[in-house]
């Protein structure tokens, strides 16, 4: 994988990522029904909650690390090694989740189903495969992981704490108040390993796959 055919590899990723939030944005401007239920909130509350979403956090940082990277294929800054794997193991997050958890609770059609597709499938299969394909590697030490479960870690704290302050949880399986504190405990703790499994697993990975590029 020569760097100039990594660029354009992560170009595309970050083509796609980004028009597939700027689309939801747009959708959640107009009143997607994505957010929009029996009692729409105002504009500045989709706002907000279109943000609050991990689905949107994690292709946001596979869109901000894909941009760095197609300027410069090699990028090795310490931010961006944390927000490259932080955004890599948050979209794999995203697409497994949506798609055992969620993906049956969803009845979406016309933009609404698109923009889905894009955010929860499109961009975690892309995101992954241009890791990798085109890297780049040797990038995930320790600190890496250690900044990058940070990011999960502080979004189920400000998650769970909002949802006690008005009421409202971007996921079904978090809210205390239907399912209980017991159940979400338990949700909470089993993605929690899988993240750290995921951070394991690229750790591994990065260490055997061919340094990418060249």
């Amino acid at each position: 994988m020569t760097p100039e055919r990594a660029r354009r590899v992560h170009l595309v990723v970050a083509v796609v990522a980004w028009f597939a939030v700027v689309f939801q944005l747009v959708l959640v401007v107009q009143g997607s029904a994505v957010l929009v239920e029996e009692d729409p909130p105002g504009l500045a509350e989709r706002i907000y909650r279109f943000f609050a979403y991990f689905t949107i956090d994690s292709n946001l940082l596979v869109a901000v690390a894909s941009t760095v990277l197609a300027r410069d294929p090699a990028a090795n800054q310490q931010w961006w090694r944390v927000v490259r794997l932080a955004g890599l193991v948050g979209i794999t997050v995203t697409g497994l989740v949506h798609f055992f958890l969620l993906r049956p609770l969803l009845h979406l059609d016309g933009a609404d189903w698109v923009a889905d597709k894009f955010l929860h499938m499109v961009v975690p299969v892309l995101a992954v495969a241009a890791w990798a394909w085109a890297g780049p590697r040797p990038r995930i030490t320790g600190r890496e992981v250690a900044y990058a479960l940070g990011f999960p870690i502080v979004w189920t704290a400000w998650t769970l704490v909002f949802a006690e302050i008005d009421g409202w949880v971007p996921y079904p399986f978090m809210d205390a108040d239907e399912k209980g504190w017991g159940s979400v405990i338990v949700v909470c703790v089993g993605i929690t390993a899988l993240f750290v499994a995921l951070f394991g697993l690229a750790g591994w990975l990065d260490r055997r796959l061919r340094p990418a590029p060249r």
